[in-house]
Order: structure tokens, then sequence, then C-alpha cells
């Protein structure tokens, strides 16, 4: 099965960085490092803007746990919001391609 993780971060060289780790890794196949954003959010009480890099991670199940924890521990945020799921479906071309990730 095909899993993603979503995460934002504060500029594109660190999700370039984590990703490349992560990819150096084999926990991965693949991360969409998407354009600048805005993020809304509430942090200790307070209410805050903030332009941020968004990176969906393309994984396999059974590598979901272990990646997560991965990012968890190269991401420069103290508390990074990191959004992991196991997808319902995927083609079947992009299961063979993400089967090649060594577990």
């Amino acid at each position: 099965m095909t899993a993603l993780i979503w995460c934002p971060f504060p500029d594109r060289d660190h999700a370039r960085s984590v990703a490349n780790a992560l990819l150096d890794e084999n926990l991965i196949a693949c991360a969409n490092i998407l354009g600048p954003m805005e993020s809304l959010y509430k942090w200790n009480g307070e209410r805050h803007s903030d332009e941020e890099i968004g990176v969906l991670f393309k994984t396999k199940q059974e590598l979901l746990d272990e990646c997560v924890e991965r990012l968890g521990q190269l991401h420069r945020y103290n508390s990074p919001a990191i959004v992991g799921w196991v997808c319902d479906k995927a083609h079947p071309a992009t299961l063979d391609w993400l089967n090649s990730l060594e577990a």
C-alpha cells in the first residue's frame, strides 16, 4: 500500500535537505516540494502568520512509521506538523515504483 506524509518547512533549502536525506535512507520514493504558502496558526495562545514550503512525501505503508519518526528527527522545528496516512488506492505503476523501496 501507498502512504503519504504532509509537512511544512520554514524554507526550500531545509525542505530539500530533509527530502534528500529521506531519499538517501530509502524511506521515500519521492518528495514534491511545493511553492510558498501562507500558514495561519495559533502557537502558545497567539495567532501567527508565516510563509512556509509544503512537502508531500511518497512512501509505502511499511515505512510510514519509520519515515514519520525520522522526519521529526531531521526537521528544525521543535514541534513540526507531520501528518501521515495510508492511501486507499494507487495506480499499479505507482505501487510497483514504491515497492522498489527497500524496507
